[in-house]
Formats: C-alpha cells, structure tokens, sequence
C-alpha cells in the first residue's frame, strides 16, 4: 500500500511528546512490511524532504500566526497543497492515517477531494487532557469538535487502551464497531544502559544507596505530580532516606515545587525540568522505580519505558495497560494509596525485582513495533474493503 502518514510531530521533524515516536517508529515497522509509507509534518528545522529509514518525510512549512487552531489550520492547508503534489510524482495513495486533531481538516479535505478513506489514531483527548472535564473556553470546545468530526469522517478510529475506546464512545457517541485497539510500542533495548546508579545519584546530591522514585512526564493536572508529592511524606515516615525525581515541565511545576516546601518535603523532591532524552534514558536506569500518578491516561509510554530498563511500575487505576501485582502496583488516584504501593516496594526489594522482570517479558512479547504494524495493516485492508 501507498499511505500517508499526517501528525503535527514526528522524530524527524517537530517533536513534543509520545506521538512523535509513535508516528515514526510505525511507519518504519509498516516499511519493513513492504508499505510506502509518507510521513507529512511540519519542518521544524529540517529540509522539506527526507527518506530516513525507508519512510518518506513530506515537511511543509506554514505561518505561526495565531492560536493553535489557526496553526493547525494553516499547517493543514500546507499539508494539503504538498499532498497534491506529492501524489502526482509518486501516484494514488491507498489510505492516509491521521494522529490526534492537529491533520483533520487535511484529512477530511483529502477524503473529499481524492475519494482517499483515512483512518486515525486518538491518542487522548481534550476532555481527559482537561482533566476529566469540559471547558469552555473556545480553544478546548474547538479541539473537541474537531475530534467528534474525525470520529464521524473516519472509516475506522483507532485508539490504544479498552479505556480510551470507552472514553471516546462516551464523549463522541461512536459505535463501538468503528474503534479497533492498537496498544502504543517501544523499539525493545531503546530505553536500557548501562549505568552507575549511585553515580549517577550522586552527581545529584543523593545517597548512592538512597531509594529514587522517579517521575516522568508533562507537570500537568492530568498527569497528577502533585499527587506524588503529597505522597512523599507517607513514604518519607517509613523511608526517611528516599527521594523523587520529577522529569518533565509544565504548568504545574512551580505549584508541585510550592507543594513540596509546605510539606516539608522539599529536601527530598528534585525537579529537573525538561531533560534532554539521554538524561531521561540515564534517571530510567538510575531510578530504583517509576511512578506515574496519572488522573487520566489514555496509554501510559512511560510504563514500557520503565518495563524496557527493567524497573518495576506503581500507577494509579487509570492506567489499564499494568496487569495488579503481577507486572506493576495499580494505586487509586490518592497519595495515600500511591504511598502504600511504593512503600510495598521499597520494604520487598524481591518483589521490585520480579514486578521489573515480568514488565520487561511482557514488552518484549506484546508491544513491539512489528506486531503493532501487523495490527494496523489488517486495520488498513479492513478500511480497503468498506
């Protein structure tokens, strides 16, 4: 098949968060089947063309100007307009496959003017990104629209956990029919080094043998770091000499460091901000375990990245990807609860060691990339057969 690949990031062009691996590392895996697949972007500081392991990158550039929907607008349009051209060099295109709201005015103009069927992956939505509500500010209410159009224009949604597809019926009123789970993957090894964990602790300011609870991710209400840090002091109680390294930046992270002074706890929360990938892939190694405190989570990257460096995962109920006690803890959303599993842990250095072995096992036989792009190829022929 010939299919265009539409987000706003990849690995190769812009890159914000975890569709940018997704929407790479998947068209490499469907390339690998024998697909040619086109990857239209934004350029960010790239050239407009590149073919970076057997995937075509389409960049385009467009005007800045304006809130994120007139961005998305005029990005669409220039995806549009170099779509065009690209299928007359390189003739029809079978199917496009569209990520998050960002391409979906390319995508529904596409299925317009060409007769193309798209498919798209939602990722999240706004309403979970909200935290679990509606606003009504327009940029929210205008995201949101345009993921209930994409679920009416698309021949097939995909989303990648039971809980998301759950959450899409409810917000958008989609049959159940026309949502097919995909689980996200990891390139196995990609998150594994070989690392000095005491070393790399010290260079910190912490004891080479002092427990880290490490935190990755967006410091957003949705992703709840304020609920780790109220847990800290349960766990300070009975683990006095443990600390939490917070990765990741965002609107939230001066409220978390707040937090952590009127606990008293600052002395042992380190927040690092945003860090480059290398920093990250050392902490995930150093770590002694993973904490996501996640309010809403429609998959939960971070867990496989955890699994791949062999640490055991504590999570909160909405992630669904951990199976209880058997590779990972699941807490409620409560720092009390989150506390409990870490102290589990941290007093069962055994049971650490089995939760990471049965995470690492579990990524390798269920969420490589070569059986995902199996999954959403048979999606395609699906969408081909309508």
């Amino acid at each position: 098949m010939r299919i265009g690949m539409l987000s706003w990031e990849s690995l190769y062009s812009k890159k914000v968060g975890g569709v940018a691996p997704h929407v790479s590392e998947l068209s490499e895996a469907l390339a690998r089947r024998g697909h040619e697949v086109h990857v239209f972007t934004r350029r960010g500081e790239f050239g407009s063309y590149d073919e970076i392991n057997a995937v075509h990158y389409q960049r385009v550039d467009f005007s800045q100007s304006g809130d994120i929907i007139a961005q998305m607008d005029q990005m669409s349009q220039a995806i549009f307009d170099r779509f065009g051209h690209v299928q007359r060099i390189f003739g029809k295109f079978d199917l496009v496959h569209g990520h998050d709201w960002h391409p979906v005015t390319a995508l529904n103009r596409i299925k317009a003017d060409y007769s193309i069927p798209y498919v798209i992956t939602l990722h999240s939505t706004e309403w979970g990104r909200c935290g679990n509500n509606y606003s009504q500010d327009y940029i929210p209410r205008e995201i949101a629209h345009r993921e209930w159009m994409s679920g009416y224009e698309a021949a097939v949604l995909i989303t990648t956990t039971q809980r998301m597809k759950d959450e899409l019926m409810m917000l958008y009123q989609i049959p159940p029919e026309k949502i097919e789970i995909i689980p996200n993957g990891l390139i196995i090894g990609s998150f594994r080094r070989a690392v000095d964990p005491g070393r790399v602790k010290e260079r910190h300011g912490i004891h080479p043998l002092a427990p880290v609870i490490l935190y990755c991710g967006r410091m957003n209400y949705q992703k709840g770091p304020c609920i780790l840090v109220e847990a800290a002091p349960h766990v300070l109680a009975r683990h006095w000499d443990a600390r939490f390294v917070f990765i990741g930046d965002g609107d939230m992270r001066m409220e978390c460091e707040r937090k952590a002074r009127e606990l008293g706890v600052a002395g042992s929360c380190i927040f690092l901000g945003y860090t480059p990938s290398h920093v990250k892939e050392e902490w995930m190694n150093a770590c002694d375990m993973v904490c996501l405190p996640s309010r809403n989570e429609p998959f939960g990257i971070v867990v496989l990245e955890g699994w791949d460096a062999g640490k055991p995962v504590v999570a909160t109920d909405a992630i669904s990807i951990i199976k209880n006690f058997q590779d990972g803890l699941l807490a409620y959303i409560q720092p009390e609860s989150i506390a409990w599993c870490i102290n589990r842990l941290l007093d069962d250095p055994e049971e650490m060691a089995k939760l990471g072995r049965a995470g690492r096992e579990r990524l390798e036989r269920e969420f490589t990339w070569d059986e995902i792009a199996r999954e959403t190829e048979a999606v395609y022929e699906r969408v081909l057969d309508l």
